[in-house]
């Protein structure tokens, strides 16, 4: 499709474990909807801040540590939220996911707090 990152979600990615970036751009190349990236690695202070909010639950959230990114889909000049989109980025995330060998959880896919934008490396291969 020829989607490319702006600079603010290249920023967003530093500090992401490598191979967590290698998915989330070769997802960009494969995706049928474009997104950015809105939130990469994260402070304790910003993760208390999203759990007094009631954004999260967690204080143990894997973008601590780098290895959870946020997306979001970017449509006729604008971010969206609806859910439609994030099934697009999900799908696109799962095939790179796959062809580079790299194991992603989704947070669309959990059963309790389903978190559309959340992508993560899947804990049994990165603890």
């Amino acid at each position: 499709m020829g989607f490319r990152f702006s600079k603010r979600s290249l920023d967003r990615l530093n500090g992401v474990h490598p191979d967590l970036q290698r998915v989330v751009h070769r997802a960009l190349e494969v995706s049928i909807v474009d997104f950015l990236v809105t939130e990469g690695v994260r402070t304790m202070e910003r993760q208390r801040a999203l759990k007094a909010a009631g954004a999260t639950r967690t204080l143990n959230s894997r973008h601590l540590t780098g290895h959870a990114v946020d997306l979001a889909p970017w449509i006729d000049g604008a971010v969206r939220w609806d859910w439609p989109p994030f099934y697009k980025i999900a799908s696109a995330m799962k095939e790179a996911s796959r062809e580079l060998g790299i194991p992603v959880v989704w947070g669309g896919d959990w059963k309790t707090f389903p978190d559309g934008p959340h992508f993560e490396l899947y804990w049994g291969a990165y603890p």
